[in-house]
């Protein structure tokens, strides 16, 4: 069954991210600066988790792809080759009224204001989204250069360099987790569309007549990837076939995701052929190909890229786990009390682990319990506020499990985990909480 969203939903994921502190918006007491999030204490600490997922999925996991950390400007003529600075562009058009800016291809309307309904808006003109900046003392022409617009423009120029020094034959992937830059018209939806983003990216390099076929592998990967690591249900996704492509192209499908606006691209899989190698060998000169030296030939290998947001996969995940359980009340004049929880997996959550001491005079033991289990989770030790108020505290962030250290641990060696989904609690000895948890998360 599909997952439901209340028309609320996304103001109270904004709330909550503000509250809770995943994502803050950035340079807040300057009014903020629109289209750039800053992550908090938790955020920062969900988004290096999924950060890791990926990488260890992607390129830990596999003999056959490298990782690479590549600068955030580079050349300019890269871009030149890439076809950015001179096609990576939006249309736009202004209200002359009310001074609104848009983007023409989100208008519901591209001859009407959205915001105030005039009639009078600019012609349509192309607007460049690389963002601009300048290398060397000197602000002019020469020397111009760009904020990266992508992370798979550098994989590409440094193809020979990987190749070379890790020994890989086709077929083979680079992947790399970067920031990208893209100065949106219209930023819009929280994290999904901003002008300073992280994506994860892996090219895979092989011989064109094998193309299709690894374009087909890498898309049920990623697809799994979702379920199995993720858990987001069939209902929740949906697979995307673009009808029209890239002169380049061969195939390209999106994974789309179910965000609280509707439907949205969380990752493409694209089969992008021998284009992008071919334009690097073309405008650097230098020549690309691979040279298969057992069968003696020399092909320009072909592309099949698997690209996705971080921050679109942060934002669908705190959507798809965001929930609110009504608990029945005993007086007919009390408020309904509700319990906001995300029932975010293990894998990815802020905090893994919570240790929570029954009373303060219990402290110093449940600290030191909390010091042991932390080198091995993602844990927090929290002392502040009555044991719902805390229990309430650690649903909010998603922490998958709290253990509570109380007076009769003591004597029992023993302490309460409870479950975040469930609410059920159970007694587990302290000798045997490391491997209990490590059951319940991996």
């Amino acid at each position: 069954m599909a997952k439901e969203f209340d028309d609320q939903l996304m103001d109270k994921l904004v709330s909550l991210c503000k509250r809770r502190g995943f994502v803050f918006p950035s340079s807040e007491i300057y009014g903020g600066f629109n289209g750039f999030w800053d992550y908090g204490p938790y955020g920062s600490r969900m988004k290096r988790a999924i950060e890791n997922l990926w990488w260890h999925e992607m390129v830990e996991t596999r003999d056959n792809v490298e990782g690479l950390d590549s600068t955030v400007i580079a050349h300019p003529m890269i871009w030149k080759a890439s076809g950015h600075i001179d096609q990576f562009s939006d249309l736009m058009t202004d209200c002359k009224k009310c001074k609104s800016r848009y983007r023409v291809d989100q208008m519901a309307d591209p001859t009407t204001c959205p915001n105030c309904g005039s009639k009078e808006l600019t012609e349509p003109r192309e607007f460049n989204l690389m963002m601009k900046t300048f290398v060397g003392p000197v602000f002019d022409d020469e020397h111009v250069a760009y904020l990266r617009a992508e992370t798979c423009q550098p994989i590409f120029v440094d193809f020979h360099s990987v190749r070379v020094a890790t020994r890989q034959k086709l077929p083979f992937g680079i992947a790399q987790i970067g920031k990208a830059f893209r100065n949106e018209i219209n930023p819009r939806n929280f994290t999904f569309r901003s002008r300073e983003f992280t994506q994860m990216e892996m090219e895979f390099f092989c011989d064109g007549e094998q193309g299709m076929e690894w374009f087909e592998y890498w898309k049920e990967q990623r697809i799994k990837y979702y379920r199995d690591k993720l858990g987001f249900e069939e209902s929740f996704m949906r697979i995307y076939e673009h009808e029209k492509l890239a002169h380049y192209a061969k195939a390209a499908i999106d994974i789309e995701v179910k965000f609280p606006f509707g439907w949205g691209e969380l990752e493409g899989v694209h089969h992008r052929g021998t284009w992008d190698l071919s334009q690097h060998s073309k405008f650097s000169g230098q020549d690309l190909q691979y040279i298969d030296h057992d069968n003696k030939t020399k092909v320009m290998p072909t592309v099949i890229e698997t690209s996705v947001g971080l921050d679109r996969t942060m934002l669908a995940l705190l959507a798809h786990a965001y929930d609110e359980e009504k608990a029945a009340t005993q007086k007919a004049d009390m408020e309904e009390d509700v319990r906001v929880v995300l029932h975010l997996p293990a894998v990815v959550a802020p905090i893994q682990v919570a240790v929570l001491p029954q009373s303060k005079k219990l402290k110093e033991n449940a600290y030191n319990l909390y010091k042991d289990i932390d080198r091995f989770f993602r844990c927090e030790y929290d002392e502040t506020g009555s044991i719902g108020k805390r229990y309430r505290r650690q649903d909010e962030i998603g922490t998958p499990f709290c253990i509570t250290f109380d007076f009769d641990s003591l004597n029992d060696n023993a302490v309460t985990v409870r479950d975040r989904d469930t609410m059920q609690q159970e007694r587990v000895n302290i000798t045997q909480l490391r491997r209990y948890i490590e059951d319940k998360i991996f």
